[in-house]
């Protein structure tokens, strides 16, 4: 008789916690490409890769890695992450575009949340 009640419990318990970490999954995944822009690098690209990449079980990001070089000749490394759902565009770059990237410092790179592309401009 305790067997006919506490296992259908447990098995609610346990369908309960999955669903909610599949929604805090779910979340976290589509705030990827919420980047807060509380800074700017403005250079040339001179070197880019793109890779698509397992975040979770069906989950997938598309990685955009860039190297720009800055007016002062340094070079940084930049990645902008951003989850691949229904209607997702990728950034088009390439290489020799002029742009202005707005993100923040990660570790030992910067997270971009909005490229933009500048005409190139000749310099004197």
């Amino acid at each position: 008789m305790v067997t006919a009640i506490v296992i259908p419990i447990i098995c609610l318990y346990f369908f309960w916690l999955t669903k909610k970490e599949m929604r805090d999954g779910y979340e976290r995944w589509a705030k990827l490409a919420d980047v807060p822009e509380e800074a700017i690098i403005t250079g040339e690209i001179v070197h880019l890769s793109e890779r698509r990449q397992r975040y979770h079980y069906s989950r997938y990001v598309h990685v955009l890695e860039l190297t720009v070089q800055t007016k002062s000749f340094k070079y940084s490394n930049i990645k902008k992450i951003t989850p691949i759902m229904y209607n997702t565009q990728t950034p088009s770059v390439k290489i020799g575009d002029h742009v202005h990237l707005y993100g923040n410092w990660k570790d030992d790179f910067f997270q971009v949340g909005r490229i933009q592309i500048t005409p190139n401009r000749k310099e004197p």
